[in-house]
């Protein structure tokens, strides 16, 4: 586990000096917005397009992958809106606790890790673990809140806000790229390859950066839901993908890995978007990335072996 916990140290690294540089106003909150820009609009947009534009589709999409992290995600959500029931939120609090629970940073710690600690091979399993998250989940808790505040599910700001979305779109476009068997000119490739090279360090620094002025407000549903998604998650889709849908080992311990991935920054952006518990959405993620410098090592030792 040691040479494991070594080599994820750089990537914690980053997002430690991007928390120092933040916390000490070196790097305030309007650079850190306009670096979280450039990188979701553009340097992992371009890493994105490059990984899904080279890989073949069925190396993307396995049906078995597909339903054993919808069914142990899906799990987790309902333990978690039931335990934000059973304290009596309401159902738009209920639904944003269920999908802090068990959505990860995959976009921006997971995809530009798990790749260089788990081989290139990963790349599929981590697209669809991103894919379901954002295509699947963000739907369910955009039409729950939209249901509660209006009584109705407004279809067309829901499609409209997955169109919006670059990641969605860069995987899309890479997809049919791919699937229309396209060569990729030499310097189309090295242009993606140079931009999505930004990735990396820019994502890691605006997660430190976005930290440095989060405040750990409602602290103990903010532990529970770092809880469970740091081991309760793993835990589910694990029992999903090994004993009852017998996914392949590799693609089984990526889809692990991912689900051991901290609390998204993004729900955040959606909880202060609709004002629904956003500070303990933000107190998760604080908790959730600080204790995934060790639990994620643990995780990746235990599914290499």
């Amino acid at each position: 586990m040691l040479e494991i916990f070594l080599k994820t140290l750089p990537f914690f690294g980053l997002i430690g000096l991007g928390w120092f540089a933040g916390r000490i106003r070196f790097f305030p909150a309007e650079a850190t917005a306009w670096l979280t820009k450039f990188v979701f609009y553009f340097a992992l947009s371009a890493m994105l397009f490059r990984f899904t534009a080279t890989l073949k589709l069925e190396e993307l999409f396995d049906p078995q992958f597909f339903l054993a992290y919808l069914l142990g995600s899906a799990l987790v959500w309902v333990i978690g809106f039931a335990v934000a029931k059973a304290r009596g939120r309401p159902l738009s609090e209920a639904a944003m606790e269920a999908h802090t629970a068990m959505t990860g940073n995959t976009g921006f710690l997971g995809v530009p890790m798990l790749v260089v600690l788990l081989g290139p091979p990963a790349v599929g399993p981590v697209l669809m673990v991103l894919a379901i998250d954002l295509i699947v989940f963000s739907s369910i808790i955009t039409m729950i809140i939209t249901v509660a505040r209006h009584g109705r599910i407004a279809v067309a700001p829901l499609a409209l806000g997955l169109v919006k979305n670059p990641m969605i779109v860069s995987m899309a476009a890479g997809l049919l790229w791919a699937g229309l068997h396209i060569p990729m000119p030499a310097p189309l490739q090295d242009f993606v390859s140079i931009l999505g090279a930004a990735a990396t360090p820019g994502a890691l620094f605006a997660i430190g950066a976005s930290l440095a002025d989060r405040s750990a407000e409602r602290v103990a549903p903010a532990i529970w839901l770092s809880s469970a998604k740091l081991f309760l998650h793993p835990l589910a889709v694990g029992i999903a993908a090994l004993a009852v849908f017998d996914v392949e080992p590799y693609a089984a311990g990526v889809m692990i890995s991912a689900a051991a991935l901290p609390v998204a920054g993004n729900v955040y952006i959606l909880a202060a978007h609709y004002g629904v518990a956003p500070q303990r959405v933000s107190t998760a993620i604080l908790i959730s990335t600080a204790i995934s410098i060790l639990t994620i090592p643990g995780v990746i030792a235990w599914v290499t072996r």
